[in-house]
């Protein structure tokens, strides 16, 4: 497996190995025991999946109480992945990173805890799955305004479609007593 880092730390776009040949292919999508060595010591406790139309974009998304770290993957189509730094006093704060995953490059993205994240749909249709750290929790939700000028994100579309609770995101300034608070990891 090849480990790409982002400029946001912990952010981690990973391409597992793929085993392909005349059947089609194999790809190992998750191992605990791997993954924790590059850094991703989470336990998973939730798997999502979603289908989507081009130009939808979900997010973006992040719970305030029990946050969720997301391990991502495409399973039919192709995204545009998005995470934003969202802890206050972080060196990183506001900044966000993107990575194109497709089914056919296989590709991950790791967003830690303590990152909004979004992503739009650049295919036809994308099938999404990821794993989650923490159950979802409706009234831990923070949705942040898809293009708040605050953080920048620069999205394939600018007319996205969005849910109607998405519409409604804030900017990042509405949620500012209420993010989390960056602690720096122990050297």
């Amino acid at each position: 497996m090849n480990v790409i880092p982002t400029a946001l730390e912990g952010v981690l776009v990973i391409e597992p190995n793929v085993f392909k040949d005349d059947r089609g292919f194999f790809a190992e999508t998750y191992h605990a025991e791997r993954y924790s060595e590059i850094g991703i010591d989470v336990q998973f406790v939730q798997d999502n999946h979603s289908r989507s139309a081009r130009w939808t974009l979900r997010g973006l998304h992040a719970q305030l109480a029990r946050p969720q770290a997301k391990l991502v993957r495409v399973l039919q189509g192709s995204i545009v992945d998005v995470a934003v730094d969202i802890r206050t006093g972080s060196p990183t704060f506001r900044q966000w990173v993107s990575a194109e995953l497709t089914s056919e490059n296989f590709r991950q993205i790791y967003v830690p805890a303590g990152f909004a994240h979004g992503f739009c749909v650049t295919s036809e249709t994308a099938e999404v799955e990821y794993k989650c750290s923490d159950l979802y929790d409706p009234s831990a939700e923070l949705r942040l305004l898809w293009n708040d000028p605050e953080i920048g994100v620069e999205w394939p579309t600018t007319e996205p479609v969005l849910s109607e609770k998405d519409s409604g995101g804030l900017p990042l300034s509405a949620w500012m007593d209420q993010l989390p608070a960056y602690v720096e990891k122990a050297a």
